[in-house]
């Protein structure tokens, strides 16, 4: 009897484990450094961030996480060893994504490949970086003009930093364009021209293809602009 419920186990355990699904996204590759942790892949839903799969590492750091990926949407790839207030965002789409990195310096520089969304959002981020640290030098200018009450300096500054956003919403827009068969297009268009001129934002969305416009953050983009339009009308 006790030969026959072993048996019976042993095939319930293997019929379990051959029915378990593989996503259709796997995300390996390897923390160097991490000797010790939980490796989390998440994503958001609706407003929060939600895990999704998730691996001990112990030792080498290497590690296979997946999900089901219906339209290439943002990931993040977290972990609750070291540094768990450092996070890795990447583009996550069908097929096999490789993220290496180093426990030091998680999430600053990791190599990313297996992701062609990724490689367009990096190229927009080379360059919004720059922008960024502009932004940072007019907000250190302009503390310093306020402190030693130069009026006609603080006013320069203003008209340099106003017209410094206008050339990264053109420059943002025309990438965006120049993209306009890639979902991060959309994703871009999103988070960096939620406030720009609605005939901009109207732009970039009719430039892009007919599978981008279907993709997640082709329909937040389109609905997103129609809810502008009806409150303008309004």
């Amino acid at each position: 009897m006790n030969k026959i419920i072993t048996v019976v186990i042993a095939a319930l355990l293997i019929l379990a484990c051959s029915s378990k699904k593989n996503g259709n996204m796997i995300v390996k590759g390897n923390i160097k450094g991490l000797k010790k942790g939980t490796l989390y892949l998440q994503k958001m839903n609706d407003t929060a961030i939600v895990s999704i799969d998730s691996m001990n590492v112990y030792g080498d750091g290497n590690f296979t996480l997946t999900d089901n990926v219906d339209s290439p949407v943002m990931y993040y790839l977290t972990f609750d060893g070291n540094a768990t207030d450092k996070r890795i965002l990447f583009f996550g789409n069908k097929g096999t994504i490789t993220i290496n990195d180093h426990i030091d310096t998680f999430g600053f520089s990791p190599e990313i490949t297996g992701s062609k969304n990724q490689l367009v959002l990096n190229d927009y981020m080379n360059i919004n970086n720059q922008f960024k640290n502009q932004r940072l030098e007019f907000i250190k200018k302009e503390f310093e003009a306020v402190r030693s009450k130069d009026t006609d300096l603080i006013e320069k500054i203003k008209n340099d930093f106003n017209r410094m956003i206008r050339r990264k919403y053109l420059y943002t827009a025309n990438f965006a364009l120049n993209n306009g068969d890639s979902e991060a297009a959309a994703y871009i268009a999103l988070t960096e021209l939620y406030d720009a001129n609605i005939k901009l934002l109207d732009t970039v969305n009719s430039s892009l293809s007919t599978e981008v416009k279907k993709s997640m953050y082709g329909k937040r983009l389109d609905s997103y602009i129609k809810g502008i339009k009806d409150r303008e009308s309004n």
